[in-house]
C-alpha cells in the first residue's frame, strides 16, 4: 500500500476538523458522532481512525485549531506598533467577532463541559490559557501599573470572553455582539483613564 505524503495527510486531517466544525455549528459535542463527522467529510470511519483515536481527540484538535488562530492573532498584535491597551482592545474585538460563529460558540460550551470530566481534554487547554494569560498580562503591564493587578485583569479579560461565549450558547438572543464589543471597549477605555 503506498504511503500518503505529509501534505495529503494534513489536508485529510484538516478536512475532518472542518467537518467537525460543521457538526458543531448545528448540535452539541455530545450529540454528534464520529459517523456524522465522516459523513460531513465524505470519508470512511476507518479513515477517521487513521487520524484520531476517538471523538475526544478530535475535540482537542478543534481546540488546537481555534488556539492556532488566536496564537496567530497574538503574533500579529505583538508585531504591530500599537500600545498594549490597543493590542488588548484589538484582541478582545477579534476574538469576540470570531465567536459569532455558532460552531465556535457551541465548541466553547462543550469544551467547558468536557474539561470537567476528561483530563485529556483539560490538560492541553490549561497550558494554552496560561500562555495566553501571560501575553495579555504583558500588554497590560506595558501600560504601567502593578503586576498583580495586570495578572488579575488578564484573567478577567479571558474569563469575560469565555463567559460571554457561554452566555451566547445559553441564549443566542440575549445580546448583540456589536453591543458587547462596544461595552468592552468602554471598559478598556475606562481602565486606560484610571491608569494614567
Amino acid at each position: 500500500m503506498p504511503r500518503i505524503d505529509i501534505a495529503t495527510r494534513e489536508a485529510r486531517r484538516r478536512r475532518l476538523i472542518e467537518a467537525a466544525w460543521r457538526c458543531a455549528s448545528s448540535t452539541s459535542y455530545r450529540n454528534w458522532t464520529v459517523d456524522d463527522v465522516c459523513d460531513q467529510a465524505g470519508v470512511s470511519k476507518g479513515a477517521f481512525y487513521g487520524y484520531f483515536a476517538g471523538k475526544g481527540e478530535l475535540l482537542v484538535a478543534m481546540v488546537e485549531d481555534d488556539a492556532a488562530w488566536v496564537d496567530d492573532l497574538i503574533v500579529r498584535l505583538d508585531a504591530s506598533p500599537a500600545a498594549g491597551s490597543e493590542r488588548l482592545r484589538r484582541f478582545v474585538d477579534a476574538v469576540l467577532k470570531r465567536r459569532e460563529d455558532p460552531g465556535r460558540v457551541q465548541l466553547r460550551a462543550d469544551l467547558w463541559s468536557e474539561m470537567l470530566a476528561d483530563p485529556s481534554v483539560r490538560e492541553p487547554f490549561v497550558g494554552l490559557i496560561r500562555r495566553r494569560r501571560l501575553r495579555v498580562q504583558s500588554w497590560i503591564d506595558s501600560n504601567a501599573g502593578s503586576r498583580s493587578s495586570a495578572k488579575a485583569l488578564a484573567s478577567i479579560v479571558l474569563a469575560l470572553i469565555d463567559g460571554l461565549t457561554l452566555h451566547r450558547a445559553l441564549d443566542p438572543t440575549a445580546f448583540q455582539w456589536a453591543n458587547v464589543r462596544g461595552a468592552v471597549d468602554g471598559l478598556l477605555s475606562g481602565l486606560e483613564r484610571d491608569r494614567t
